[in-house]
């Protein structure tokens, strides 16, 4: 996956789940792990990575 729809599809998830689409895309990044599917893995934390990024950082 490209890093322009990696950004648009973070985005799109972090819009409809808010806090917990990094959750849910890192429970979909574990399974394809566990199936053996390492691209699909790989383009899951990509968009892990982006939702992180676009939460910005903890306020304490």
């Amino acid at each position: 996956m490209d890093t322009i729809k990696t950004a648009e599809y973070a985005r799109a998830l972090y819009a409809a789940h808010g806090e917990k689409a990094e959750v849910e895309v890192a429970q979909k990044m574990r399974r394809c792990q566990e199936t053996g599917k390492i691209a699909e893995a790989a383009n899951w934390k990509s968009v892990r990575q982006m939702i992180f990024s676009l939460r910005g950082p903890s306020q304490s």
